[in-house]
């Protein structure tokens, strides 16, 4: 298989199953979104963001509006992504009056000496890259409310997003977007927005974006894991099996990941119950809600 490729993933965790007719909407709006610039010739990086975007503005998802609620009930959202081809990262986290954290990050990615930038001084730099801010409260829904409320555990509910993408000019890429976990201490920063960890892209290894228990993502840096395995075993699918048993060994941790080799083989695995996902090819395309 070779580019265009997209794949996306609406989180692994615990899944709604009343949620899964929207659920695949969304992740066909999403293929949708990145598709066009992929056909259109546009690159990878722009591909993903598209993608990512959508699935931040349903608040179905545990991204941008519909974002977990943190123990004072607040949000504070993290995202990243990274161009295959340069290397080059952008990365933000704590953010709270951001709609969409992955612009941000793509911002921070093109227009700033930094590759991270987090919290006020992240959203500073939104307002001198003419973002718009938002009320933090229009980012909250009433299930997200409710959820804090029930002060449900703060185990990973399968809703953090990604993306990863193959261009016709054969550039990889890959982002990640969350709102972390439930009730989750003021501050707290997960996988999500960590190079190597939420997320990684280099054109002569792989894209991954990864999702759920940040704290053992983290540990075992697990996207760059991934990628790394893609050069080593028979097949995309087996190097994210053999990334999550490793996860699984060193940590305890429960995950998933989307992964992307260079000539555009797909993998995708998970040990915790649920994950969404989705992929579009030349070839076809599959939607798992």
């Amino acid at each position: 298989m070779t580019g265009p490729v997209l794949v996306v993933h609406g989180g692994a965790g615990r899944i709604n199953p009343q949620h899964a007719q929207p659920r695949a909407a969304a992740l066909a709006r999403a293929l949708d979104a990145g598709w066009a610039v992929l056909t259109a010739g546009g690159r990878a990086l722009d591909a993903v963001v598209a993608a990512v975007q959508v699935l931040e503005d349903d608040p179905l998802f545990n991204a941008g509006r519909g974002s977990s609620l943190t123990r004072a009930g607040t949000v504070e959202m993290d995202a990243g992504l990274m161009d295959g081809h340069t290397l080059a990262v952008g990365a933000v986290a704590a953010v709270r009056r951001v709609a969409n954290p992955i612009r941000l990050a793509r911002e921070v990615l093109h227009h700033s000496e930094h590759i991270f930038l987090v919290g006020p001084g992240a959203e500073a730099f939104a307002q001198h890259r003419g973002l718009p801010l938002v009320d933090p409260q229009t980012l909250i829904t009433e299930e997200r409310r409710r959820q804090w409320q029930a002060h449900q555990p703060t185990a990973p509910t399968g809703d953090t997003v990604g993306a990863v993408a193959l261009d016709v000019q054969g550039d990889l890429a890959a982002a990640t977007s969350t709102g972390g976990l439930l009730a989750k201490a003021l501050g707290r920063v997960g996988d999500s927005p960590l190079v190597g960890c939420g997320f990684y892209a280099e054109n002569a290894l792989g894209a991954c974006s990864t999702t759920g228990l940040g704290e053992a993502i983290a540990r075992v840096l697990l996207a760059f894991r991934a990628v790394s395995l893609l050069s080593q075993v028979s097949s995309p699918t087996e190097a994210a099996r053999q990334a999550l048993t490793l996860l699984k060994e060193r940590t305890g941790g429960e995950a998933g990941l989307i992964l992307l080799s260079p000539t555009g083989r797909i993998g995708v695995a998970w040990n915790t119950r649920d994950m969404s996902y989705a992929w579009r090819s030349q070839d076809g395309h599959v939607i798992h809600p």
